[in-house]
């Protein structure tokens, strides 16, 4: 289908939802009751969404936030309060009825607000190509947008384009855990549905680990809908645009766990206890919050073993188990990760666990790194089986 066909169908699907009330697809995650203090009703009614992009909570008074696909308006004006009357906020959208009924509330959230003039600038523009000047942006939020959009790849340049060194991004979108076959990506009013523009989570990582963007991962996982045996699941992710690496002493980092061992997303290779010489940049990246226990950072290496407080692990139980329909996906921030069972995960790639290795990934050392979803369509009969003592049996 060409993408300009795709484009014109969402808009006026969206276009329809301004003017007839229709509830549009996604499970969303609104306070609206703190958001009634000062977004007035019309725009709190077409809050279209998959979650809210929590990036919000991270805002500091001064900074300018991007919305793309900002809708009503509803992030915009959540974003103004955080950033304070001396940030900005930019709003793009291509609906012109989103857009008139945005602007057309935006006085009256800033007088709201207590702010002499509003800091909201709503602009029409697609995500594809977005009229925001190069590195212009702190922090990028998306809410079941990008999904909407023919071309992935060029939204995620471009979001990596306008974002300043040091920036982030915080996107809820839905995605999927398999392709999505010809005869939903030719149905225009699927993908109105949120459905025909979702990417299997492995490629949606990917295109945004591909625009550059680093220590992209999970911050929320829900799964949504099964529709012909595929999965739909609402996903938060959050990555970086690094700042340019500062010269560091730091040159060794030691994975602690719980993973055996783990490829970075620059295609670093660690193994549990063992030093790896790093350069700058990794240095830069493994220093953020996100790998905060993961990694021991030194300027001489330090290798240990079990016996060492440091080392992390969560072995699987000596007992009996089942399968039951579980795949485990793997959401970041590595390329690939084992476990102690020997199990090799791929970014966003679905991998088959039986019930022991479902409740290792369920500790809460592994949790944040981990979807999970059952595909068996119903209860089965399940006979306990004996996992060999190399993991033999997944």
């Amino acid at each position: 289908m060409e993408s300009d066909v795709i484009t014109q169908a969402v808009s006026e699907r969206y276009a329809r939802a301004v003017t007839n009330g229709e509830e549009m697809c996604c499970p969303t995650g609104y306070n609206h009751e703190d958001l009634r203090t000062f977004i007035p009703e019309p725009v709190l009614k077409v809050s279209y969404g998959c979650g809210t992009p929590v990036g919000l909570t991270t805002v500091q008074p001064g900074e300018t936030v991007l919305d793309i696909g900002s809708g009503g308006g509803i992030d915009c004006f959540e974003a103004s309060r955080r950033v304070g009357p001396t940030g900005r906020v930019i709003g793009i959208d291509m609906t012109d009825e989103m857009l008139a009924l945005a602007r057309t509330h935006a006085p009256t959230v800033a007088a709201n607000l207590g702010y002499p003039e509003t800091n909201v600038d709503f602009r029409k523009g697609q995500a594809e190509a977005m009229p925001v000047d190069d590195e212009d942006v702190d922090l990028i939020v998306s809410n079941c947008v990008i999904n909407l959009s023919p071309d992935k790849p060029k939204v995620f340049q471009e979001m990596f384009r306008i974002l300043r060194p040091g920036g982030r991004f915080s996107i809820s979108d839905i995605v999927s855990d398999q392709a999505i076959p010809n005869y939903m990506i030719y149905d225009k009013e699927k993908w109105g549905d949120c459905l025909s523009g979702a990417l299997p989570l492995h490629e949606y990582w990917g295109g945004l680990r591909d625009a550059g963007f680093l220590g992209i991962h999970q911050v929320n996982l829900i799964p949504w809908r099964v529709i012909d045996g595929i999965h739909f699941l609402s996903i938060t992710l959050t990555g970086y645009k690094l700042t340019n690496p500062q010269a560091t002493s730091l040159a060794f980092a030691t994975l602690k766990g719980p993973f055996t061992q783990v490829t970075d997303e620059r295609g670093h290779t660690f193994k549990r206890g063992i030093p790896e010489s790093i350069d700058t940049q990794t240095a830069t990246l493994l220093q953020s919050p996100l790998y905060d226990g993961l990694f021991v950072l030194t300027e001489t290496p330090e290798k240990f073993t079990g016996s060492d407080s440091r080392w992390s692990e969560v072995l699987p139980e000596d007992t009996t188990c089942v399968w039951d329909g579980h795949f485990a996906m793997l959401t970041g921030p590595f390329l690939e990760a084992r476990d102690d069972d020997d199990h090799t995960f791929l970014c966003g790639v679905p991998l088959e666990i039986c019930s022991k290795t479902h409740r290792v990934l369920q500790h809460a050392t592994y949790q944040p790194y981990f979807g999970v979803i059952n595909r068996a369509s119903q209860p089965g009969s399940h006979e306990a089986i004996i996992c060999e003592p190399t993991g033999g049996c997944c």
